[in-house]
């Protein structure tokens, strides 16, 4: 790796929500960054000004800030590279544009989409490149009469990069080593359009690279194809001493793993795709987000970090600064990764276990309310701490516990017919003057005098206790018995078995 100081970007375009796959590319750069006590971008791609959606620049910044990647300098952070939105830097790229046109780099064209498409159709699977320039309307075809005539009358053009066909291009990639790509399957790209007076992606990127210090482009394997034309770009300003070390990462491919992951993917099995709930603002469609579904942010960036990366040994739960401390891009993945988005679900889990009850029970109570249950957070936490290994995500904790904080109001049918014994009324109102007589309504408290008296009378402990679960939960199910009646209390506890032996008969 190189000496310079490790300053990496990432880049977004305000085109709508940010994918998951962006995030991950996201984290990557980050742990890198952060590894090496570098720097990370912040940088905003909105050159292609006909697609920009309002509100997407702020959706991508609160996603950061839920999931605790921080950036050090860009749109919204400031920096002394600055400005970080690639529409505030139209002077800056033309000045560029105009190097490369003085050092015959480049050229400028006048062919309008109707030419275009005429010689597509004239030349099976035209390009744009060296065997076809010199058919087109442009600067190297045009004396400099006809281009400055052309131009003074207002005639749209573009600027093309000039790629000398047959070279072997080399980009040396971190994770797929040496690539090596022959110049003449490249095409004369675009890398400035006088219509908005706004340079292409190509030109924009390296030249934003190269004037902010970035040493490591860590991106998508769909910029790969990208890599050889800005090897040539950074040769050509003459910049080869200052080209960052790029790093191309796998694909996320859908779960069954036959093609990349795609929004469609997960409204089809469930699943959100984007880190936070989306509201198109132009088709009014609502898409779920990992925060809105109930992920812990720590859990969705353990389960992103392994997905086309490992640490090397078999820990799979690991924080933030554990991720920082591991993460190699050499051990990342040339091949895609499937999204298992069940182990997304497991990681979640995994993070409710490790959270303190008392975090878990704050993440409740909301839930609590909205059922209209007003409860003291001490028992709350109780019942937390008695659930939570039953849930992967907080909001399904009602499901498993409401009955700690409702009485049952009718009684399992299948279960009070397994359950409820001809004897089981005038057991349960035995047992309820047992438990009246308890002082110490401990668990242990009842526990003890519960068994003796069960054992005194020779009745048989499942009978006893599976109608006594009836009477509390109103179904088969909860934790231990005497867990349920201590934290419900002496005064519940007997009113919900008059009310079941009442009831049941």
């Amino acid at each position: 790796m190189s000496e310079r100081k490790v300053r990496v970007r990432f880049a977004p375009s305000p085109t709508g929500a940010l994918h998951i796959g962006g995030v991950r590319t996201a984290l990557y750069n980050y742990l890198f960054a952060r590894q090496h006590g570098g720097d990370m971008i912040f940088r905003i791609e909105d050159t292609d000004s006909n697609r920009f959606v309002p509100g997407a620049e702020e959706y991508i910044l609160e996603s950061f800030k839920w999931l605790g990647i921080h950036f050090d300098e860009g749109v919204s952070f400031g920096g002394e590279c600055g400005p970080y939105r690639q529409s505030e830097r139209r002077d800056i790229y033309k000045k560029y544009v105009q190097v490369l046109l003085e050092n015959d780099k480049a050229y400028i064209a006048f062919d309008t989409p109707e030419e275009l498409d005429a010689k597509r159709t004239e030349i099976a699977n035209f390009q744009y490149d060296a065997s076809t320039r010199g058919m087109m309307r442009n600067s190297l075809t045009l004396s400099k009469e006809e281009v400055d005539a052309l131009i003074a009358a207002g005639q749209q053009y573009v600027v093309r990069f000039k790629i000398e066909p047959n070279e072997d291009v080399c980009v040396n990639d971190l994770i797929r080593g040496e690539v090596i790509i022959n110049s003449s399957i490249l095409d004369d790209k675009v890398l400035y359009k006088s219509a908005d007076e706004l340079p292409t992606y190509h030109l924009a990127n390296i030249v934003d690279d190269h004037l902010m210090n970035v040493s490591h482009v860590i991106r998508g394997e769909e910029w790969l194809p990208s890599a050889p034309l800005h090897v040539l770009l950074y040769r050509a300003f003459g910049w080869e001493a200052t080209m960052p070390d790029f790093a191309h990462l796998p694909l996320l491919l859908k779960p069954e793993g036959n093609g990349k992951l795609s929004k469609r993917d997960g409204d089809r099995l469930g699943f959100p795709v984007f880190p936070l709930e989306w509201h198109d603002p132009k088709t009014g469609e609502v898409s779920s987000g990992y925060r809105e579904a109930g992920y812990l942010p720590e859990a969705v960036i353990n389960f992103l970090a392994l997905l086309g990366w490992n640490p090397g040994n078999d820990q799979e739960v690991m924080s933030m600064d554990e991720l920082i401390q591991l993460f190699d891009l050499h051990r990342c993945s040339k091949s895609g990764a499937k999204f298992d988005f069940k182990k997304g679900i497991w990681f979640n889990h995994q993070y409710i276990q490790q959270k303190s009850n008392e975090e878990i029970a704050a993440l409740f109570m909301p839930i609590l309310k909205e059922h209209g249950v007003e409860a003291p957070m001490e028992k709350v936490v109780t019942v937390v701490g008695m659930m939570k290994d039953r849930v992967s995500f907080v909001s399904e904790l009602w499901d498993v516990c409401s009955f700690f904080f409702v009485a049952p109001t009718e009684y399992d049918e299948k279960t009070a017919k397994k359950r409820w014994k001809e004897d089981s009324a005038r057991c349960m109102t035995e047992l309820a003057e047992v438990l009246a007589a308890i002082d110490d309504f401990s668990i242990e408290g009842q526990e003890k005098i519960v068994m003796d008296w069960i054992a005194a009378k020779e009745y048989h402990t499942g009978n006893i206790m599976n109608a006594f679960r009836l009477t509390l939960v109103g179904e088969g199910k909860g934790p231990h018995m005497f867990d349920i009646s201590w934290v419900l209390g002496k005064e519940e506890t007997l009113a919900r078995i008059k009310r079941a032996v009442e009831v049941l008969k």
